[in-house]
């Protein structure tokens, strides 16, 4: 699975954004799977608008999903 975890721009702390990619691996039934960012650290930045910006403000996060997500 490919996906990106999007969060405020002041959001620092690595362990809480890796627990949202824990939390979303969870939700679509493959919890345990290792979650890495080996390839890429932080590379998008993105202005946040509707979906993604309501998502941000009621949960800490939104999930970008890229490749095998379903």
């Amino acid at each position: 699975m490919h996906f990106d975890i999007l969060v405020d721009s002041n959001e620092k702390d690595l362990e809480k954004i890796y627990g949202y990619g824990r939390e979303y691996l969870l939700s679509k039934g493959q919890e345990g799977q290792p979650l890495t960012a080996k390839e890429c650290r932080f590379c998008h930045v993105e202005n946040a608008k509707g979906a993604m910006e309501d998502s941000i403000q009621a949960k800490g996060y939104y999930i970008i999903e890229m490749e095998g997500c379903n």
